[in-house]
């Protein structure tokens, strides 16, 4: 299935990279594409709120499933049949979210087999994307990485504001037509992904076993740091819009772009300058600025008695999670080299546990608090905390090989 390099001829890699690019944002699309239509469902097809939150929890339950069956089976497998398979699960689910519920007896299971499909694919390319581009002989691994990353950010962006102006413009019956011009994305990727040249990081049986990885005790700091980043990024993300409603009295459409859009635009600037000047700034000292700024950010958002600037601090604590989850990796491809998928694949877990356990909290402590948003975000200030003393203590260890 590997495309072998020809005889006097070097493989273009940026074909790899530019597929790569690709599958974040089709990752974008398939996280952030079924929330804008939550009330839609509850309304058109009458399922409970209750219900309606399920299906973020099918999408992240999903994701981590994928995580631990790449750890397992993806070296066995190929990296080129997962990633393929992963465009074709994206397209087919996105597909499938806009008719499964009209044809399956009970709608309520048409989008959560959709929804599943369409995680199974975004799942792979998380796992895969990272050391498919790390595996590549490109300068600057880190800026690289990182840049690759904020592909995740400008797609969200994309699929926030494309979906809003789509909806102002043909209505939001007319969604059923979107999720299946986002399909279009991943279909095209489908040839990219099974023509471009694709490296391994690591030969056949070479990479590092999972148990392996375990006992090293800095790869326990690296899954505490990427849970950690998880937790800091989707606990400000995921309220950012019920935050800018609450505070600033916006519509759920401005509420929108507010938040969640410019959080996400401010997470790929923050990607995008460490991609560009990267090979140029220390990654450690660029982190923990970050980890600083986001403690910043939690507490003008928790304590400000002004809510523009708790808004504020909600859209530039994008900037400071920006580089966490690329920086992690890179940190770990650099001190385990021989770590193989499933390094990638576990630290992807953990940033996706950290992804999942983050808003829950926040909004369980926001309940709690009669529905006060600012004391759920100051509980939130604890995920940047533990953050900066990861960081620290991975500051001291040594280069491990």
């Amino acid at each position: 299935m590997e495309i072998k390099e020809a005889e006097g001829m070097m493989p273009d890699y940026r074909k790899t990279k530019a597929a790569c690019y690709l599958g974040f944002i089709t990752q974008a699309i398939a996280a952030n594409f079924a929330p804008l239509l939550f009330l839609k469902f509850h309304y058109d097809y009458d399922i409970s709120l209750g219900n309606i939150a399920l299906i973020s929890t099918c999408f992240f339950f999903t994701q981590l499933l994928v995580d631990l069956f790449c750890a397992k089976f993806v070296d066995r497998i190929g990296y080129r049949i997962c990633i393929v398979a992963s465009e074709v699960c994206a397209a087919a689910g996105l597909v499938g979210l806009a008719f499964l519920p009209d044809i399956l007896p009970n709608p309520f299971m048409g989008i959560i087999c959709g929804v599943i499909l369409y995680a199974i694919g975004s799942g792979l390319i998380e796992v895969l994307g990272s050391p498919i581009v790390e595996a590549c002989p490109f300068e600057n691994k880190e800026a690289t990485m990182s840049l690759l990353h904020s592909f995740y950010c400008w797609g969200a962006v994309g699929t926030i504001l494309i979906s809003t102006f789509f909806f102002l413009i043909f209505g939001m019956d007319s969604w059923k037509w979107l999720a299946v011009l986002w399909a279009l994305i991943p279909t095209v990727n489908i040839y990219n992904f099974a023509t471009c040249p694709i490296k391994h990081l690591v030969e056949d049986g070479g990479g590092m076993g999972i148990r392996e990885l375990f006992r090293k005790p800095l790869f326990w700091l690296a899954v505490c740091l990427m849970i950690c980043s998880g937790a800091s990024e989707l606990a400000m993300a995921q309220w950012a819009s019920a935050y800018a409603e609450a505070a600033l009295g916006l519509s759920k459409a401005l509420g929108d772009l507010a938040g969640p859009c410019m959080f996400a635009v401010t997470m790929g600037i923050s990607r995008v300058i460490f991609g560009k000047y990267g090979g140029k700034m220390d990654l450690m000292k660029f982190m923990t600025g970050s980890g600083i700024l986001c403690v910043v950010c939690y507490l003008l958002a928790s304590l400000s008695s002004n809510p523009f600037i708790g808004l504020i601090g909600c859209i530039a604590c994008g900037f400071s999670v920006g580089i966490m989850w690329p920086g992690t990796i890179s940190i770990s491809s650099e001190r385990f080299p021989s770590g193989g998928t499933a390094m990638f694949a576990l630290l992807a877990m953990a940033g996706d546990l950290g992804g999942s356990i983050g808003p829950g909290i926040v909004g369980r402590i926001t309940q709690y608090a009669g529905d006060n948003i600012r004391i759920g975000m100051s509980v939130g200030l604890v995920f940047p905390i533990v953050l900066l003393l990861m960081l620290s203590i991975l500051g001291r260890v040594k280069r491990i090989r």
